[in-house]
């Protein structure tokens, strides 16, 4: 049913976490006057029974076999109704928490901003739910736009909400560890209205994370994140 809310949760292998979630974020919906929001699971190629999980938890499921985050974000993208008018994003594996929705939609709504970002450093140096690389990166990153941009950032954190048509006119092209700081950096260049607030963050409810669980995965993210800093810094256009 087409719905003006929709929200993207890219998943790979996130049965344990994703009922939760999803139950989580249908109570924040509820809570809000929500409760026709899209809620679209993006299923990246897992081999476990995500899928399952999130139809039998009430969300609709996209198939993106083409692994990546940012390629999971724009298969959610691309199966959205002509009628979704703004578009949320947020993790599969319980970090962020459905109870800040109001924090996160609120400015949207009362027409203040056109992209709000949920930055979750305060919260996570409150409960350690970064892990050293996760902290150390976020102020790289950060650091280097503010130097490069003059954007002022305090996280590169998943859970944000943005408006669709202001979306659209991001060409959002990432495919995977760059896409939040493609986003940002895209954000700041074309003028929107951004606002950040501040978001609870725990530790994921269950396994490793792709990134930051293991040495592999923090220095492909770190790197393509650098690249994409690098890549946009070199470039006057878009």
């Amino acid at each position: 049913m087409p719905s003006p809310i929709a929200f993207i949760i890219p998943a790979l292998n996130e049965e344990a976490a994703l009922a939760l979630v999803l139950d989580g974020l249908r109570a924040a919906l509820d809570a809000e006057a929500c409760a026709d929001a899209d809620i679209v699971v993006v299923d990246n190629g897992s081999r476990d029974s995500t899928a399952s999980v999130a139809r039998k938890h009430g969300a609709r499921v996209v198939s993106e076999p083409r692994r990546g985050y940012g390629q999971a974000c724009l298969a959610g993208i691309a199966a959205l109704s002509t009628d979704t008018r703004i578009v949320a994003f947020l993790d599969a594996d319980g970090s962020d928490d459905p109870k800040d929705l109001r924090r996160l939609l609120t400015p949207l709504l009362e027409s203040q901003a056109d992209l709000v970002l949920g930055s979750r450093t305060a919260a996570a140096k409150k409960s350690g739910a970064f892990t050293p690389q996760q902290a150390f990166g976020n102020w790289l990153a950060t650091g280097l736009m503010r130097m490069l941009f003059g954007a002022r950032y305090t996280d590169l954190g998943p859970f944000r909400v943005i408006r669709r048509e202001a979306l659209g006119r991001l060409l959002m092209c990432d495919t995977n560890f760059g896409w939040t700081i493609e986003m940002q950096i895209k954000a700041h260049r074309s003028g929107l209205r951004i606002v950040e607030v501040p978001v609870n963050y725990r530790k994921r409810i269950a396994g490793r994370s792709k990134i930051s669980g293991n040495f592999v995965g923090t220095v492909r993210a770190g790197w393509k994140i650098l690249w994409t800093i690098a890549k946009y810094g070199l470039s006057s256009g878009r």
